[in-house]
């Protein structure tokens, strides 16, 4: 692995990182106009940059010990550094005049975990370069941004939640977020609660899963009921009408959004934990992006002393859970479920609370 002195022949000119995000309620609402509410991990993805002396780029990821070169006039193969070059793509767009580029990337967040590594990514190099070229951009223009990057250059078709969360939230609040407006206010978790996070160890790749097809559903769905967007459906009973997979669809993102506007009213952290179970069961059945491993683990999550309720996050198909417990809790209850899942043959790990030997990103 190549060290930031090595790469650079000194130190680089700018330096920046971002959070992932876990979401706590609210998947699958964002590309449909809808409400979340995530928080920031603590772990983070950190991105070093320098102009190039030559007219190529040349991204490195620490993590991967992977590089990438590309010239000036070119894209790189799909991979890490497209993400970077569709940061840097934009920003052109927009008249910003960008130069070549030595990137370095170092990340503590697991890739396929469903903690969103991508928009961390995307967030930690406009940051960088808004460091490194004095770009005026706030930390909202920076997000969408962002995910046009993943849009255009990555080729997923994401909603706004993950880049709003690691540019705008926090590990202390939630992130209360309005896709459409994208308003967005910061609130107090559930008092006397704590979170645990724990990877399945199902890797899941969203560009290859089922994700575009479940936003065409939604955006089917829609149409069939004369809306914009599922958003504007508050009646969960007028979707029943819809044929399937679109009702079950309509059905999952119209109760979410309730289940979001609840919890962001203030609910007691027995409460929120039922939500987010319902929540699980909602995306198993209704948007079929859960696995038997997510659903395993949920259920072991759920049945701990101590934890109030827990779902898969992210955007399924793999990747992890979330679970609030009660706080004080979270490091044995953690450490019963994981053990529990890991003794049915699976390789789960705890991700939040972080292990003490955790330490930055190198």
């Amino acid at each position: 692995m190549l060290t930031l002195a090595t790469f650079f022949g000194g130190p680089p000119e700018a330096h920046a990182s971002a959070p992932g995000r876990i979401n706590l309620l609210g998947e699958h609402t964002d590309y449909n106009d809808g409400f979340m509410l995530p928080v920031a991990t603590p772990q983070l993805t950190e991105v070093a940059i320098s102009p190039s002396i030559d007219d190529c780029f040349h991204v490195y990821s620490a993590t991967l010990d992977e590089g990438v070169d590309y010239a000036f006039d070119a894209h790189p193969p799909q991979g890490f550094a497209s993400y970077v070059d569709g940061c840097v793509r934009l920003l052109a767009a927009d008249g910003v005049a960008v130069p070549p580029l030595r990137v370095y990337i170092s990340t503590e967040l697991p890739v396929g975990a469903g903690m969103s590594s991508s928009a961390a990514l995307e967030v930690a190099t406009l940051r960088a370069l808004r460091s490194l070229l004095s770009i005026e951009l706030d930390d909202v223009r920076l997000a969408r941004l962002a995910q046009r990057a993943e849009i255009d250059y990555a080729k997923v078709n994401c909603g706004i939640m993950d880049q709003m969360a690691s540019s705008l939230a926090d590990q202390r609040h939630m992130l209360f977020i309005d896709a459409r407006s994208l308003a967005h206010r910061l609130l107090p978790m559930p008092r006397g609660s704590e979170l645990i996070v724990i990877d399945s160890g199902v890797p899941r790749t969203l560009a290859a899963s089922a994700y575009n097809v479940r936003r065409a559903e939604c955006e089917e769905a829609s149409r069939l009921l004369g809306v914009a967007a599922l958003r504007d459906v508050t009646d969960p009973a007028s979707v029943e009408t819809l044929p399937s997979p679109y009702r079950e669809r309509a059905r999952h993102v119209v109760r979410e959004n309730l289940r979001v506007l609840e919890a962001s009213a203030g609910v007691s952290a027995a409460r929120f934990g039922a939500l987010m179970s319902a929540s699980h069961a909602s995306l198993r059945d209704d948007f079929a992006v859960s696995i038997p491993e997510l659903d395993t683990l949920a259920a072991f999550l759920a049945d701990t002393p101590g934890v109030y309720g827990a779902r898969l996050t992210g955007a399924g198909f793999g990747g992890a859970c979330v679970a609030l417990c009660r706080e004080g809790c979270a490091e044995a209850a953690a450490a019963a479920a994981a053990a529990r899942y890991n003794a049915t043959g699976r390789q789960g790990r705890v991700l939040i609370p972080r292990a003490p030997q955790q330490g930055g990103a190198p």
